[in-house]
């Protein structure tokens, strides 16, 4: 399995109601972070307060023109499902995740056990 090479195959994903946060941290942007309240309605995340509807994709992906990496301009701030991304190898497999070598498709339970390691200072503990 590779490093995360900031592609931003995932942030293409995270539109359409595909994630979600938690009311704590909607609270804190209303407090701290107006400008990423503002595309909260009703608890929905990244929601177009021009039409209420969701954007497509993560609207705080930022690309370089020219440039494959990617970037994130809430990072520091982003939501709770964001930061325990991926979760799984299917998960990564469905947003054609760079991540993934041939060898991780061939073995998906060592694969799994692999990025768990990687993710784990992401996620909470076990059983939370």
């Amino acid at each position: 399995m590779r490093n995360c090479n900031s592609c931003g195959k995932c942030c293409d994903t995270a539109g359409n109601g595909g994630l979600s946060a938690t009311p704590d941290e909607i609270d804190w942007w209303e407090t701290n972070r107006p400008e990423i309240a503002r595309f909260v309605q009703d608890g929905k995340i990244w929601v177009d307060p021009e039409t209420g509807r969701y954007f497509a994709a993560c609207p705080w992906l930022a690309r370089t023109p020219g440039q494959k990496k990617t970037s994130c301009l809430i990072y520091f701030d982003r939501p709770e499902d964001c930061r325990h991304y991926p979760v799984d190898i299917d998960q990564m497999q469905r947003h054609d995740c760079e991540m993934l070598e041939p060898s991780d498709l061939r073995d998906v339970r060592k694969a799994q056990q692999k990025l768990d390691l990687m993710m784990s200072e992401n996620r909470p503990p076990a059983g939370r």
